[in-house]
């Protein structure tokens, strides 16, 4: 079983990854740096969504 956080492959976060390969725990780094790259433009599309409410008042 192989075990690396997401700091140690390029990552933002401490998130353990688990697999039995470094190829596999490859491909689940960068599935959850894709997921974790949609939060964020999730989050800063709501923001800017505020803002321009907050504007227009």
């Amino acid at each position: 079983m192989k075990t690396m956080n997401c700091n140690q492959l390029g990552g933002a976060c401490g998130k353990e990854i688990y697999s039995n390969t470094v190829e596999e725990v490859s491909a689940l780094r960068k599935q959850h740096g894709i997921e974790m790259h949609q939060n964020q433009l999730k989050s800063e599309l709501l923001q800017l969504s505020r803002y321009k409410t907050e504007c227009r008042s």
